[in-house]
């Protein structure tokens, strides 16, 4: 996931803050261990900051969200993983091994992930169509996003950002709230698919799809 100009990200709670800061201290406290440090590409091996609104998936779910853009981008296709960095680390730790010229960009506000060189696309939602020359209008066979806030700004803004990148096929993480308005901004419509994050949210999250899928 990615953040935002300070001034652009909703007012929180001071409920809402403190909840955060909780989660905040047990992320320093109780770090993740299935993750290998000496693995660049492991789920976890960047940090959560919940101050970016970042929340990793789970191993499982990043591997199975990972398998289906990879299925779906084809051979020698293309993949734009916006806010997502964990399904990119995910495609980059072995979902992509052996394939046959797929590829995957990984679009992020947070600069920690631009150790990944020239897979790393510097973005920020609130400039949702400020990308470098180099990123063609549909060049990605599948777009996966995951907006980084649950508001009717970002959705549209990011929905910009999928509409510009993708050739036909979007994947959209989001929260179950937002179905209606990702419906009229992208036509997609909810999964079965249940995907979990290392750390529970308050919110029901889910996948929507706007082609047929083994996640329906």
């Amino acid at each position: 996931m990615s953040n935002s100009d300070d001034d652009d990200v909703p007012t929180l709670s001071a409920h809402t803050l403190a909840a955060l800061q909780e989660f905040y201290n047990e992320t320093r406290t109780s770090p993740d261990h299935s993750a290998t440090p000496s693995d660049p590409f492991a789920v976890g091996a960047v940090e959560e900051d919940w101050r970016m609104s970042q929340f990793w998936y789970s191993d499982d779910t990043a591997a199975r969200l990972a398998e289906e853009v990879m299925r779906e981008a084809g051979e020698g296709g293309r993949i734009a993983c916006v806010c997502a960095p964990s399904v990119y680390q995910k495609l980059k730790q072995g979902v992509m091994a052996g394939s046959d010229g797929v590829c995957a960009s990984v679009f992020e506000y947070d600069r920690r992930f631009a150790t990944y060189g020239e897979d790393f696309i510097f973005y920020d939602y609130n400039e949702p169509l400020a990308l470098p020359p180099s990123v063609a209008q549909q060049s990605f066979d599948i777009v996966l996003a995951d907006p980084p806030y649950l508001s009717e700004e970002c959705l549209r803004k990011v929905a910009q950002t999928i509409q510009y990148l993708s050739k036909g096929k979007v994947l959209l993480c989001t929260g179950a709230i937002m179905e209606v308005l990702a419906k009229q901004l992208l036509d997609v419509r909810m999964c079965s698919f249940l995907p979990k994050h290392n750390r529970n949210l308050s919110n029901e999250f889910r996948c929507f799809v706007n082609y047929p899928s083994q996640l329906l």
